[in-house]
This record gives structure tokens, sequence and C-alpha cells, in this order.
């Protein structure tokens, strides 16, 4: 029997992985289990309750303030733990997190063989975004098969040496997730957002990127604030702020913003609500990387705060604009989106570059080819 496991730690690495871990198991031939490492709690159980999943191996690696030496090495001791217990034939990783790296080391380590989901992202420079362009780079050197999203990730991993025959364009998982959650009936189930008026324009904005702590997230903030003044010019503007739960980034948000009454200030919702609030909303404002993704699939136009993407397809397809931290860029853009119907069409309607909602299938049967 083949033995199969998806290895994940972070929210965005369990929805985006949770279709694929739901095809597989559909495979009654191969024994395939999920082995969660806990790098974030609680926003991972919540992903799990979501998509009726449930964890075989949980290494509980959780712990407050923890540094990224401390996750890489409480994976690679959990997941030698693990491979003690049960061997899989081959280990399924996703993306750029630190989870995803110490995995892929821990599985080289003992001669698994690896498979990267989201293979073949990249920037120009490994420290931008950081950590996440090192982790991702380091795991395609580890890996010997490849799931790109697009041809242009495909590319860049034939680029570096890749044997073609080992890579794989399936589109993202992400839309899978997505599709399967968004619902035009969906009812809310936080308070506050049950009492938001979706006929009004809406900003959704999430912020949590390393490279933003510090001065670029006070200067986010205080271009909401600018924003949120001059709300009334734009038809009566709400911004919903969706809070990363770590304290550092709440603390500034709730500073500079907590006084502004068309400015909703809420803890990250849970994926369901989120992904409905995603779809009734006029555009976003994010420094995440899957939101570029997803976002488009909604027709939602982006604005990306950050310096450099590795989803280059994104703004060739010109759903997503890149505006970077200042406070200036920042409300410039979003004047000229909240102003201009015809750029606001034309970002709302172009084609998302990143699948049909049908990559996690195409992964399975892939898999299913190689191990017979």
């Amino acid at each position: 029997m083949f033995k199969l496991a998806l290895v994940f730690g972070t929210r965005p690495e369990a929805i985006k992985m949770a279709p694929l871990v739901q095809a597989c198991q559909m495979v009654e031939a191969w024994e395939t289990k999920v082995i969660i490492t806990g790098q974030h709690r609680e926003m991972v159980d919540q992903v799990l309750e979501l998509f009726a999943l449930e964890a075989d191996y949980d290494l509980d690696i959780m712990s407050h303030g923890q540094t990224l030496s401390e996750i890489s090495q409480r994976t690679l001791k959990g997941m030698s733990e693990v491979f003690q217990l049960w061997r899989p034939d081959l280990v399924l990783v996703h993306g750029d997190t630190s989870t995803a790296f110490a995995a892929a080391l821990a599985s080289f380590y003992e001669k698994i063989p690896v498979g990267h989901v989201e293979a073949g992202l990249r920037t120009e420079s490994v420290e931008n975004p950081f950590p996440e362009e090192a982790n991702r780079r380091l795991v395609d050197v580890l890996a010997s098969w490849y799931f790109a999203p697009t041809a242009q990730s495909a590319a860049n991993l034939r680029k570096e040496g890749v044997d073609p025959s080992r890579i794989f364009v399936t589109g993202n998982t992400v839309i899978d997730a997505l599709l399967s959650v968004v619902d035009p009936s969906y009812e809310f189930r936080t308070p506050a957002l049950q009492g938001l008026n979706f006929d009004q324009p809406m900003l959704v904005v999430t912020a949590h990127r390393r490279e933003n702590w510090g001065e670029p997230l006070r200067e986010i903030c205080h271009a909401l604030a600018e924003l949120s003044a001059e709300g009334a010019a734009y038809g009566d503007l709400r911004i919903v702020v969706a809070m990363h739960k770590n304290p550092s980034i709440q603390t500034v948000m709730r500073e500079i913003l907590g006084d502004y009454t068309n400015i909703l200030l809420l803890d990250a919702p849970d994926y369901q609500e989120f992904a409905n609030l995603l779809a009734r909303c006029t555009l976003l404002l994010t420094d995440s990387g899957g939101l570029q993704e997803e976002a488009p699939a909604l027709h939602k136009p982006v604005l990306v705060m950050r310096e450099v993407t590795e989803r280059p397809e994104a703004l060739e397809a010109g759903t997503v604009r890149l505006v970077g931290s200042k406070r200036e860029n920042i409300v410039d853009a979003v004047h000229e989106l909240l102003t201009d119907s015809a750029l606001y069409k034309s970002m709302a309607s172009a084609a998302n570059p990143y699948g049909d909602g049908q990559a996690a299938l195409r992964i399975c049967r892939i898999l299913q080819e190689k191990y017979r």
C-alpha cells in the first residue's frame, strides 16, 4: 500500500492543503495521513474543523514568542519521531513556510521523497520576502516532485535545472478551497460582520508580513486613517481590518486606528467567514501572498502592500497592483480605484491566472500515475 503524508502547520498551508487531503483520502488503495506541526495553533484547528479533517500526528510545536530557529528545530525533531513510528513513501509539503522547509529537510534526512505543492514561486532576492523566499527555494532543492501553480512557476524551476519530467503545472489548490466555501446566501456568525452594510463601498485589509513590521505597518495604518477621514468622498467608505493574532501587529493597529468609527478592527475571522467577506467587499488591500490568488477568483481588485511579489502572473494579468507600504502610495491607489470605474472594472474582470478549482484532483491523479 502506498503511504502518503501531507504536512502543514500554518493557516494558509492548511487551507491550501485541505482540498488535496480530501482528494487523496478518497483513493482507497492509499494510506494517507495528515501531520500538523502546530506552527499556527488555533487557526489551523479552525481549518481542520471547517474541512472535516483530522490530524493523524500533531507535533504541537507552538510556543509563545517562538523564533524561526525554534520552529525549525521542533519540526525537525517531531518529524523524525513520527518517521520512527510510521514511514511514508512520499511527503507532500506546501509553499514557503518554516514548517514546509523543516519537514522537507527531515524527510530528506530519512531519504523519503518530497513533493512540493506550490513549487517554483520566485522573487529576485532570497531575503524578500523573509524568510519565505529562502524557505521555498530550499524546499525545491530537496524535492523530487514539483507541482507548480502556473507556467511561469514551472519555467522558474526549469531555469534552475530541475528535471522537466518532474514538474507539473496544476493550478493553485487555494482556488479549490475558496470556491468550496463561498456562498452568496452565507450568513455571518461574527456579530461585527452581521452588522455590515455591503451596499457601501468596502475596503478589506490584511497586513502581517515580517517585512512590514515596525515603521511600514505604522505607515499602512496612517494611510487607512487618511482614507477613513475621507470616507464620505467615496460614498461612505467602510474599512474592515482583519488583524493577525500577533500582539505586536494588533497593538499598533489599535493605537492608530482604534478611534475611527468607520474602521472595523477585528481578530482575523476563520476562513469561511473571511472568504465570504472577501466575496462581498469592493477591493482588497493586503501584503498576503495567497490572497493575491484568491481575490481575483472572486473578481476583487487587489492592492499589494509590498515592493515585490513572487506572483508576477497576477501583475501581468492585471488582477493586482504593487503599491508598497508608503502612506501616500496606498492612499493614491485606493482613491484611483474607488473613483475610476473603468480601471476598477478592468481589474475586477481580468482573468485569474491561478486556476479553475481542480488543482487538487490534478495532483492526486499525477501521484496515482507515478505510484501505481
